[in-house]
């Protein structure tokens, strides 16, 4: 089994409910979406990838391994296009691991095996210049429900930025909590980077929160990652 793959690091977690943790990162090529904020705009292109085969990803992690690696993570592009590449490699390594994935792909995320963590992007319109369809948030919200009937660990992650409209922001978030019937579902609010862009928009971080409490267990964390200039 062989798939594109940008790169294989280790780093630290800079998002999430995993901020913090010592991860090697495999990063694919290839992504079925095109985010205008997105922060690896090079591993879209199938062709920034070099195509290596599981036995080849498994010993490059391995050399990457310290005493304080936490996790894999499997990240892109959108990880979720080579779930049988991932599949096989969990069967040949045994680590915990997150998917770091857009969550376009329900019937993909339900192959998988042996995941112990998934972050599922919410997608607002405004991520989008002209290519956003309701299957993309029908499939959001299929992925999560998968994922809560598997028992796994999951958690949302959206991405605002200063001129996110708030109306608009409450009608998804609560979209969320609706179709899941919960508020237990971590959801992670992440403004986009750089956080200077912030430095007039304070209040409306706030805002944010108080938003989305009404509907789920909600956080505000920032690209940690990028306040300590590593990958």
């Amino acid at each position: 089994m062989n798939a594109p793959i940008v790169e294989v690091f280790s780093s630290i977690q800079g998002e999430g409910l995993l901020i913090g943790r010592r991860q090697i990162f495999v990063r694919f090529a290839g992504c079925n979406l095109n985010c205008n904020y997105c922060d690896s705009p090079e591993s879209r292109d199938l062709s920034n990838g070099n195509i290596l085969s599981v036995d080849e990803v498994v010993d490059k992690v391995k050399e990457l391994i310290t005493p304080d690696v936490h996790s894999i993570s499997f990240t892109g592009g959108e990880p979720l296009l080579y779930v049988y590449f991932i599949n096989e490699f969990l069967e040949k390594l045994d680590m915990k691991s997150l998917i770091e994935t857009n969550g376009t792909f329900p019937n993909e995320l339900n192959s998988l095996k042996n995941i112990d963590y998934v972050s599922i992007d919410i997608k607002l319109k405004e991520h989008f210049t002209n290519s956003w369809t309701d299957e993309i948030f029908e499939n959001e919200i299929k992925s999560l429900k998968i994922l809560m009937e598997r028992n796994i660990n999951i958690y949302c992650k959206l991405v605002v930025l200063p001129s996110t409209d708030l109306s608009h922001f409450e009608n998804v978030v609560k979209d969320v909590g609706d179709k899941l019937q919960t508020k237990e579902i971590p959801l992670i609010i992440q403004p986009s980077s750089p956080i200077g862009t912030w430095k007039n928009h304070k209040d409306k971080l706030f805002k944010f929160l108080e938003i989305a409490g009404k509907y789920l267990d909600v956080l505000l964390i920032p690209q940690v990652h990028k306040y300590l200039d590593v990958e």
